[in-house]
C-alpha cells in the first residue's frame, strides 16, 4: 500500500480534528486495538519517517500490543511513538499496561520501566525526523523497582504547559499521588479529557492528578512554530500515542469513550 505524503497526512489529521466526526457513539467504550494488527495506528520513531516501524518496535503478538527492542543494537535515544490515526478532544481513554523483561542496551537510567500515553499531541507528520517526543501532554507510566516508591500516571509536558492548582505550571514533570506498582503486574490507567478544560488521570476510580488549560509552550521553538501554524497556543484536542522509551512494555486494553459535547459545556462552565 502506498503511504500518504507527510503533507497529506497532516492535512488529513487536521481535517479529522476540525470535523470531530467519530464513528464511536458517545458514552460507549470502544477498543482502539483489534488484538491482531496495528491497523488504525501509525508509528513515528526518531530518525525515521512517519510510518516506518523501525526494528519492528511496535508489534502484535498473543493478542497484545507489544513494544520490543530485540532488533536494536543499542537504543541510542531512538524514542518512538505509536499514533492512533484519529484525533480526539473530549473523551475518556483507558489502557492496561505492564513492564516486562530487561531494558534495551543503551537506554537511559531514568527510562527504566518507563513509558507513557501522549494526549493532545501533534500529528506524526508534523514531527521533525529527529524529534524525540511529540509536542503533547504525557501521562507518564512508571513501574517500581521492587523496593522504592515510584508513582505512575504522572504528568510531563514536552513542549507544553498546563494550569495546575490554579497556576501556570511550567516544570517538565510532576508526580501523581498513585501508589507504586512493582513487578510485571497489569495496571489500568484512565484519562478523562475535556478539551481545553479539565484533564484527570485516574487509577482504581481515584483521581491521582488533575489539571486544565493545556497549551503550547512558546519557549520551545517547535511548539511556537505549531502555535503560529494553528493560530493559538490552546490545546483542545489532538493525537493520542503510546510511547517507546527503551523498556519493553505490553498494552492489553486500549479503549476510548467519546464524551457528549454537553460534558464539555459543563466543564467549560466550572
Amino acid at each position: 500500500m502506498r503511504r500518504l505524503s507527510c503533507s497529506l497526512l497532516s492535512l488529513f489529521f487536521l481535517l479529522s480534528l476540525t470535523s470531530q466526526l467519530h464513528a464511536e457513539a458517545p458514552g460507549e467504550w470502544v477498543s482502539l486495538f483489534n488484538g491482531k494488527s496495528l491497523e488504525g495506528w501509525t508509528p513515528k520513531i526518531r530518525f525515521h519517517e512517519a510510518g516506518d516501524n523501525f526494528g519492528n518496535t511496535f508489534r502484535v503478538e498473543d493478542g497484545l500490543l507489544k513494544v520490543r527492542y530485540d532488533q536494536y543494537d543499542s537504543f541510542n535515544e531512538t524514542f518512538g511513538h505509536l499514533f492512533c490515526d484519529t484525533p480526539y478532544s473530549n473523551y475518556r481513554f483507558r489502557v492496561e499496561y505492564r513492564f516486562v523483561g530487561d531494558q534495551c542496551k543503551g537506554g537511559a537510567g531514568w527510562a527504566t520501566r518507563n513509558s507513557g500515553v501522549m494526549i493532545h499531541g501533534e500529528s506524526p507528520a508534523e514531527m521533525d525526523v529527529d524529534q524525540r517526543f511529540p509536542t503533547s501532554i504525557e501521562v507518564q507510566l512508571l513501574g517500581g523497582d521492587g523496593t522504592h516508591d515510584r508513582s505512575t500516571a504522572n504528568l510531563c509536558t514536552p513542549g507544553t504547559n498546563v494550569v495546575l492548582k490554579g497556576d501556570l505550571f511550567m516544570p517538565h514533570c510532576t508526580s501523581s499521588t498513585s501508589e507504586t506498582y512493582h513487578g510485571e503486574q497489569w495496571v489500568t490507567v484512565e484519562i478523562e479529557v475535556h478539551g481545553n478544560q479539565v484533564i484527570k488521570h485516574i487509577i482504581d476510580g481515584k483521581t491521582v492528578i488533575e489539571y486544565s488549560e493545556a497549551q503550547l509552550d512558546p519557549r520551545d521553538a517547535h511548539a511556537k512554530a505549531l502555535a503560529d501554524k494553528h493560530g493559538t497556543i490552546a490545546l483542545s484536542g489532538g493525537s493520542i500515542s503510546l510511547q517507546s522509551e527503551s523498556h519493553p512494555v505490553d498494552f492489553r486494553k486500549v479503549e476510548i469513550m467519546v464524551l457528549p459535547e454537553s460534558d464539555q459545556a459543563n466543564a467549560d462552565a466550572k
